[in-house]
């Protein structure tokens, strides 16, 4: 697991960066996690992805930090739709990563991020990225909080079966401009303590 640690906020307010720290202490304490790494930039997080205990396989990557249609970010960089071409810088840190991971259903990426997987761009990016990856992508149509809604995923040669309206409020599929925060009874939602995906999500 990798979160962005790079959202501290201020002296009197913890940032999200605290928040998602103590999470990965909490799931590593229940067993859910193996290991896990605040990172400042994809770059440092794809990197020690590929790099941590090489010889064995990785069965599932969480990310928790923010996000937008179509894109994970740490900090400001994006991982986006241009990261999965070739000649982007993040490219060849990604095809490391692909190819550590379990293949098809054994394997999973979960961006526990918002929005991620909402509109159109985050259609085109979880499809691209399922291809690039080989294995099972899962991310987040809503904002995201304590309620984590709009949970969907795909593996690689399938189509998004969810609403490229899901979740938005202004703007349209092409050109999201808001979405809708997280509650308890909006489509797929889990909690930020259900460490797995439910079957159908």
């Amino acid at each position: 697991m990798v979160y962005d640690r790079t959202c501290r906020g201020g002296p009197w307010l913890p940032g999200l960066s605290h928040a998602w720290w103590s999470g990965a202490r909490l799931y590593k304490a229940l067993g859910r996690l193996d290991a896990y790494r605040g990172v400042g930039s994809w770059d440092e997080a794809l990197d020690w992805l590929a790099s941590h205990e090489p010889e064995r396989p990785i069965a599932e990557i969480q990310y928790w930090g923010h996000g937008k249609w179509g894109a994970a970010r740490v900090a400001t960089q994006p991982l986006d739709e241009d990261a999965l071409r070739r000649g982007h810088g993040l490219r060849t840190r990604l095809d490391r990563v692909a190819a550590r991971m379990c293949r098809g259903d054994a394997g999973l990426l979960w961006f526990r991020t918002c929005e991620t997987f909402g509109a159109r761009p985050g259609h085109r990016f979880a499809q691209h990225l399922a291809e690039l990856i080989g294995c099972r992508v899962a991310g987040h149509t809503y904002i995201i909080g304590h309620w984590q809604s709009g949970l969907h995923s795909l593996l690689p040669g399938e189509t998004p079966s969810w609403s490229d309206e899901e979740a938005l409020l202004d703007g349209t599929p092409d050109a999201p401009r808001r979405a809708a925060w997280s509650r308890l009874r909006a489509p797929n939602t889990i909690t930020f303590l259900h460490g797995r995906i439910p079957s159908g999500y």
